[in-house]
């Protein structure tokens, strides 16, 4: 026998489902269900599947404001099995284009993520793996930046384990931008931070760079993305996290062809920026299979940016015999040699000939005068500045230069030890000074004499390329005249190209990625 209730029940429900009916009705009817339909929701469990899609109608509506109420009281019908599902409707309205209302579903799904993290992530993964490219894209984005802001408790272990999973299967097929994004989200991850988790990234990254495969020079993107997927891979290394794998694979595949590559952006010095990579990974290299291979390739191209002294003729220089000293090139080349020489420090002595010892102290001597002269001048040039006058883009340059022939300058003396020694620290020029080097500098203001710099300018042209662009400082004329090198201040990362670029192929998806 029906009780009261039951009968109440009963009446309610009818009343329920003309409410549910009224996302069919006029503006008003649309605004009031808006509001009750989730108001009452839990009431009426039978009822769930229809209320939940005459709520994503309202979500759906072409009144912008009706589509806003609807999206704010999402997050209500959010609880047990319902809550993934919530979270994949959520996921797919990021694709609007309206700011208030993008802005409401990230929103609504922050609220349920602090409900249940796991199921919110299902759903978001789910249109990552098999939505629209567009909404793929944004809920790869709102991850990358949202995650960082959850409190620890919503972001559990469990949580953070899931997460990393789902990435893996996500990075089996990705564009560049893609890529970066999901290795920022992994990156952020607390277990990421260990040793451990630091060496799971790089592994990573290793899979995506294609190590096991030769580099084609000449395409583009293949250089892309292994400019890409080393850049990721810096910052995780560590006297722990070896490089050595990378290290190895630029030497034997990289440094060969270094004169054939091609860039992936027309503003890139692509010889520069492979060299700086390099140089960043050296310290962190461990030990290494093919050492005495690899450390020959490097010294065989470190020689090819260190000229010999110029044929003398009538006791001058033959001014079409000038050879051009290339600063920036040198240092890292420089760098990365006394980097791995530590680790074969006989290499100098016992694993060339006598001949070619000879040949290379000749280079670094004259190699050495025409630093001299440039420091000199640099100094020169910067003598007195301080504070604001050393922030002028011209002295920013010049500064730079002045770090760069400074490195240069204690390298060489190292190698000029009888033994050739490996001993001194330098910070590579593009580098934040170490605490350590401004500790010895101490509070006094910075200087020219704090940092050193390059030779009287010649005028910088006015049609300067774009901000990020690198900007190129041009020694003067004379016996030592040179490009002293490409000086960067560009803010690494990002893809030519949208999607269909960068990494894919790997899957047999039909979502237009390609690599």
């Amino acid at each position: 026998i029906p009780t009261k209730k039951h009968v109440t029940l009963f009446i309610h429900k009818d009343a329920y489902q003309v409410i549910l009916d009224g996302v069919k009705g006029g503006p008003k009817e649309k605004r009031l269900a808006a509001q009750f339909i989730p108001k009452f929701f839990s009431s009426f469990p039978e009822l769930a599947d229809a209320a939940i899609n005459a709520q994503l109608d309202l979500c759906e509506d072409e009144d912008v404001s009706i589509r806003r109420q609807a999206i704010k009281e999402l997050p209500r019908f959010a609880s047990g099995e319902n809550l993934p599902r919530v979270a994949d409707i959520l996921t797919q309205l990021l694709q609007t284009d309206d700011s208030a209302e993008f802005s409401q579903v990230n929103t609504a799904l922050i609220s349920i993520f602090k409900i249940d993290a796991k199921g919110t992530l299902g759903g978001l993964f789910s249109q990552i793996l098999q939505g629209e490219d567009v909404v793929r894209e944004r809920a790869i984005k709102f991850l990358s930046t949202k995650l960082k802001t959850m409190p620890d408790d919503t972001m559990t272990k469990e949580v953070e384990d899931y997460i990393f999973i789902e990435t893996k299967k996500v990075l089996e097929d990705v564009t560049g931008e893609e890529f970066v994004l999901l290795m920022r989200i992994l990156s952020g991850l607390k277990n990421m931070q260990t040793v451990s988790g630091r060496q799971q990234l790089v592994e990573l990254v290793v899979e995506q760079a294609f190590l096991e495969q030769a580099l084609n020079p000449t395409d583009a993107d293949s250089v892309d993305r292994l400019l890409q997927c080393t850049r990721q891979a810096l910052p995780l290394f560590s006297k722990n996290v070896h490089s050595t794998r990378f290290v190895t694979y630029f030497c034997e595949f990289v440094l060969p062809s270094l004169s054939l590559l091609t860039s992936p952006v027309a503003e890139l010095d692509i010889q520069l920026e492979v060299l700086k990579l390099l140089a960043e990974m050296s310290p962190y290299c461990g030990d290494m299979d093919k050492l005495e291979v690899n450390l020959n390739m490097l010294f065989e191209k470190l020689l090819e940016f260190m000229p010999l002294p110029p044929e003398e003729e009538n006791g001058e220089n033959a001014a079409n015999e000038e050879p051009k000293l290339q600063f920036s090139y040198v240092e890292c080349l420089l760098f990365s040699f006394h980097q791995l020489g530590k680790k074969l420090p006989d290499f100098l002595i016992d694993k060339i000939s006598a001949e070619k010892l000879k040949d290379f102290k000749i280079r670094l001597q004259y190699f050495a005068r025409g630093l001299q002269v440039y420091i000199r001048q640099l100094r020169v040039a910067l003598q007195g500045k301080t504070g604001d006058a050393l922030k002028t883009e011209e002295n920013k340059i010049k500064v730079v230069a002045l770090k760069i022939t400074n490195n240069i300058n204690v390298l060489i003396k190292d190698l000029f030890h009888n033994p050739p020694s490996y001993k001194s620290t330098v910070t590579l020029s593009w580098k934040p000074v170490q605490k350590t080097e401004a500790a010895a500098i101490g509070q006094k203001r910075q200087s020219v004499e704090d940092i050193g710099a390059t030779a009287t300018t010649k005028k910088l042209p006015t049609n300067l390329p774009r901000r990020n662009a690198r900007q190129i400082y041009n020694p003067p004329s004379g016996k030592y005249s040179a490009s002293i090198g490409n000086f960067s201040y560009e803010q690494r990362g990002g893809f030519r190209g949208g999607r269909g670029r960068g990494f894919g192929g790997r899957g047999n998806r039909s979502r237009g990625r390609i690599y």
